[in-house]
């Protein structure tokens, strides 16, 4: 059984609260496989270390990966009751310890407030990734179930994108 949270859209504020190090992974990525032992090893310590340890798969949670803009993979997030901080050291056991063992995360400048995850902004940013996400699932649905060849699908979008565009301007 996994001392790591799964977060999810649903559950994420409850990084706004305590001290956290949460991860943004993607199962197919080479690197974040790299880290997953290691990653779970930190976990199993975060009592110790008074922190509570997260990941968040990006292929299932495109809304929240868009609220911490995630574009690199793995990427780590250090979060102290709802201030965050991008974590860029050393993936190591002893270095993720000592990051929060000696309080390195202090010297880290906080993610600003326009583009914290809790922001208005970043709430935005996360309503267009599903946004997408939603297109993509109508894309794959004309093309795979209807058999709907993949221009006349594009023509669709295309044609909707112009006549919401119209009705806005109007």
């Amino acid at each position: 059984r996994s001392s790591v949270r799964v977060l999810c859209g649903s559950n994420w504020s409850l990084v706004l609260q305590g001290q956290w190090m949460l991860e943004f992974y993607a199962p197919w990525c080479p690197a974040c496989q790299q880290i997953e032992a290691t990653w779970e090893s930190f976990a199993k310590e975060s009592e110790r270390l008074g922190i509570t340890v997260g990941k968040v798969d990006v292929t299932q949670e495109p809304g929240l990966s868009g609220r911490f803009f995630v574009t690199t993979l793995p990427t780590i997030y250090h979060a102290n009751d709802g201030v965050f901080r991008r974590y860029r050291g050393s993936r190591t056991l002893e270095d993720l310890q000592g990051y929060i063992l000696e309080r390195k995360w202090e010297a880290v400048e906080p993610v600003a407030g326009w583009k914290s995850p809790s922001s208005i902004m970043m709430h935005g940013m996360a309503g267009l990734f599903h946004f997408s996400g939603w297109i993509r699932q109508i894309h794959n649905y004309l093309t795979g179930t209807l058999g709907v060849h993949i221009w006349v699908s594009y023509a669709v979008f295309i044609l909707a994108t112009l006549l919401i565009g119209l009705l806005l301007g109007l």
